[in-house]
């Protein structure tokens, strides 16, 4: 299928914008590449360091007979759920490695933080920031520099974009992202919504919620809504990262660990074969544009319009939110995975999941074709669902089921038309996310689970500087209107820019009741965007002197999606003349400390726009 001509302009203009910083990372990767293995190349006492502390056996492969040596780079707490899975896999991926001749080592764990337990507390100022500390530390792990490939272990929002970031600064390296699954599926995500709203309405008490809470977050695995952390992984699978349809396959299922075993024999052909596919030529600028359009065909996470600027500019590629607006322009919406519908992950994995979507991107010309990928077979194994083989063949022998444990078979045609639809016939003829411009600065909605009559809302401002000052006007009935609710210094400088999804069921209540209400602010509302229209990532934001900083209680907003602006309906001159409002001393103070804010001091201080990446280390 020829390629989409907004897809190629898209992907020609990001080359050209890179082509100088592209070139210097590549200058970089292979002059890395060019150099002696790591066993060989290091001094003798650094070597003897290196690999004191693993069995005599793999000592004297790596060293002595130079075999390949994996690095595992893991993001294992037995705290959250996604990454529970991950404490045994390490010693299934240095079984593997051995059976094939070659050594693995952990070489360094990352930290993992999970925003559904920090939502709407202090400690969620640290969330965004952890993503740039998680991509230190992967670089940490990979800076002893003895290592032919590596495995990624991560899952969840901040852990995989920030994994890739440091995966990149170590490009001439083979690597395979391997995922742990989702959880099987609970209370469904629209009823815990509704307990949520009865909540936020009093009509509830705690223990009822937290019941609600407790049967859809329930077991090992990922959450089942498609939000940031299942939206990784689509992009996982779009980028070609990963062992072809591993993406969605639960923890407790027997096909999991064959996967993860697959992976260690992916990075081990990559090596062996001498395949140059490292991972900084695997993610170039068609790779960058087939994660976009996988995403917005789903409706994914809106931290993405974030994380990925920052993927990019770590491989010497710089996108903005002008590409993914015009990609979203022409790439269908595909699925309705919850908050978009009323499916979760399983339901999406079971109606043809990743593969589905990705085969009709293709055969529609809304991704690249001619990239590489983790496989020699290229994007197109990523169409394909696996299975055991024995699956496939029930009467193959027990030898010939260790050969070749594992089998694809073709995605077909869409198991469960609500969940996801072929692109002659998709749920909209354009993607999930909009780029919204004006006075107000530049900002991103998320229109795919919002009312098509929800689309324009023009109201008066109400002005808040936290989101506990809009709780408690929810609280004491004072939103009971047609209402924009503006929350402000919510940015990444102002206190490292926290999800406000907290603010969802109020807003929801409100919206029940028939008021046309939205949210605007600098700080952001994660995967979990839902039905309230919520111009969010408002840049610049208003601790760096944006416009938001100028608005005042009463001020008519136009939020207008089809449109694409963000307006402040007030006269021109009046609008030079404001002074900004500062952000209140007692705020100022209260996100310097506690909970470990102040060692994110200097993050603050040095992070870029939310357009930008929201980088600290550019």
């Amino acid at each position: 299928m020829k390629l989409h001509p907004v897809v190629a302009t898209v992907t020609d203009r990001i080359r050209e914008r890179s082509a100088a910083n592209r070139s210097a990372y590549l200058e970089r990767l292979d002059a890395a590449a060019a150099r002696d293995r790591g066993a060989d190349r290091l001094g003798c006492a650094n070597v003897a360091h290196a690999f004191a502390g693993i069995p005599a056996n793999d000592k004297l492969r790596v060293v002595a007979e130079r075999a390949p040596n994996i690095a595992i780079v893991n993001s294992f707490n037995d705290m959250l759920s996604a990454h529970a899975p991950y404490g045994r896999y390490p010693d299934l991926i240095k079984d593997e490695a051995r059976r094939h001749g070659a050594t693995a080592q952990v070489a360094g764990g990352v930290p993992a933080m999970c925003d559904g337990v920090t939502q709407g507390t202090a400690g969620m100022e640290l969330s965004l920031f952890s993503r740039d500390v998680i991509a230190m530390a992967t670089a940490v792990s990979l800076s002893h520099d003895v290592f032919d490939a590596a495995l990624l272990l991560g899952i969840c929002d901040k852990i995989v974009p920030g994994l890739l970031i440091g995966a990149l600064q170590f490009g001439h390296l083979p690597m395979v992202f391997v995922p742990g699954g989702p959880m099987p599926s609970g209370l469904s995500n629209s009823e815990k919504a509704k307990v949520r709203e009865q909540a936020a309405q009093g009509l509830v008490g705690r223990a009822e919620l937290l019941d609600a809470e407790s049967r859809a977050y329930h077991s090992p695995g990922t959450c089942t809504f498609y939000g940031t952390a299942n939206s990784n992984q689509m992009l996982m699978e779009a980028m070609g990262l990963h062992v072809p349809g591993a993406a969605f396959v639960q923890p407790q299922d027997t096909l999991r660990d064959e996967l993860t075993r697959e992976a260690v024999r992916t990075a081990l052909a990559a090596v062996k074969a001498r395949r140059f596919t490292p991972i900084g030529r695997i993610v170039d600028e068609r790779c960058i544009v087939n994660a976009m359009s996988a995403l917005l065909a789903t409706g994914g996470s809106t931290n993405h319009l974030i994380h990925w600027v920052a993927v990019a500019r770590a491989a010497g590629i710089a996108i903005d939110w002008n590409d993914f607006s015009e990609l979203s322009g022409v790439v269908p919406l595909l699925s309705r995975v919850y908050p978009n519908g009323t499916a979760d992950v399983n339901h999406f994995q079971a109606a043809g999941g990743p593969g589905f979507v990705i085969r009709e991107l293709l055969d529609a010309g809304l991704m690249h074709e001619d990239v590489l990928t983790v496989r020699e077979g290229g994007l197109r194994e990523f169409t394909r669902v696996p299975c055991l083989a024995s699956a496939l063949t029930p009467a193959l022998s027990q030898r010939e089921r260790e050969q070749q444990p594992l089998s694809w078979r073709d995605v077909g045609e869409s198991g469960d038309l609500t969940v996801v639809r072929p692109a002659v016939d998709p749920f909209s003829p354009t993607g999930g996310l909009k780029l919204l411009t004006g006075n107000l600065g530049r900002s991103v909605i998320k229109v795919s689970a919002v009312p098509e009559e929800r689309h324009v809302i023009e109201a008066p401002a109400r002005i808040f500087d936290s989101q506990d000052a809009m709780l408690a006007a929810f609280k004491a009935g004072e939103l009971e209107r047609d209402v924009v609710c503006v929350v402000r210094w919510q940015g990444p400088r102002a206190n490292g820019m926290p999800e406000l999804h907290k603010l969802t069921p109020p807003l929801a209540v409100l919206q029940g009741k028939g008021f046309r209400v939205a949210l605007v602010t600098d700080g952001r509302m994660s995967g979990a965007s839902g039905k309230v229209p919520a111009a969010i990532h408002v840049s610049p934001e208003a601790a760096a002197g944006g416009p938001l900083a100028l608005l005042r209680d009463g001020d008519v907003v136009r939020l207008d999606a089809p449109a694409g602006t963000l307006q402040a309906l007030v006269p021109g001159e009046e609008w030079s003349r404001r002074a900004a409002a500062v952000m209140p001393p007692a705020q100022q103070a209260g996100n310097g400390f506690g909970i470990g804010r102040e060692l994110f001091a200097g993050m603050r201080r040095n992070a870029l726009a939310a357009e930008e990446g929201a980088c600290t280390w550019l």
